[in-house]
């Protein structure tokens, strides 16, 4: 014909691919998709966590600051220690006034609260939801057990609101699983985050220096088996910008 002609008259040739040489070349890509996809993934996941780490860091902030507006004093764990009974957590009823469509989930060891009995010693049918940093052991509960609530897009907040001890005015924790109860990973440092309200009023990411949990080697640790390992990401998740890729 006369394409082939041409291609005869300036000396080239024409070639295709053989079926084999179109297999090997999908193989090859299919093994190079293999090996970066999960870090593709990753890196969007990851993304995720941290966009609504500082989503509900700020949401917290504003609710604080509008509860200080309106009651014309700085909220501080003095004036909203647990008195027991009912009145629980008192700084999660504050909270609910301010931020829109949360839904109060109980108090965290209660039947029907939203991690029922999790990791509550003597209670019947303890759950193992959420897990230490390097995700070797369960959280320490007892940091956040005096109440819980969530708002309409899953995110769960839990309240630590402890008692008055002898000597001093104990903080308040509030720590926030971004992205929901019900979907993994569920650890501390990676879609679970804890802030400490000090007794000067402010709310610091736990880590932060002024908070109660600052040893990064022991609290933010890759080898630590301490239940309580984790929770003071929330400071270098915020601050250091190699954070999430080093995950």
């Amino acid at each position: 014909d006369s394409a082939g002609g041409l291609f005869h008259a300036l000396g080239l040739s024409r070639s295709a691919f053989t079926l084999a040489e179109v297999l090997i070349t999908l193989g090859i890509i299919g093994i190079v998709a293999a090996m970066t996809l999960p870090s593709l993934v990753n890196k969007v996941k990851y993304k995720e966590f941290e966009t609504a780490l500082n989503k509900n860091y700020t949401i917290l902030q504003q609710a604080l600051q509008r509860a200080q507006l309106d009651t014309g004093e700085v909220i501080r764990p003095a004036n909203y220690q647990n008195t027991g009974g009912s009145a629980r957590a008192p700084i999660k009823d504050l909270l609910l006034k301010y931020i829109i469509k949360a839904k109060d989930c109980g108090i965290g060891t209660e039947k029907g609260s939203c991690v029922e009995n999790a990791g509550i010693s003597g209670n019947e049918n303890i759950q193992s939801i959420y897990k230490t940093y390097n995700n070797k052991n369960d959280i320490n509960y007892y940091l956040m057990d005096d109440g819980q609530f969530i708002t309409s897009d899953g995110t769960l907040f839990l309240i630590e609101n402890s008692a008055t001890s002898t000597s001093s005015v104990l903080p308040i924790y509030i720590t926030v699983d971004v992205n929901g109860i019900n979907k993994n990973p569920n650890r501390w440092g990676y879609d679970l985050f804890t802030f400490e309200l000090t007794n000067s009023g402010k709310l610091l990411p736990m880590g932060a220096e002024g908070t109660h949990y600052t040893d990064m080697s022991k609290y933010c640790s890759k080898t630590h088996t301490g239940n309580s390992n984790g929770i003071a990401c929330t400071y270098k998740a915020l601050t250091d910008k190699n954070y999430w890729k080093n995950l």
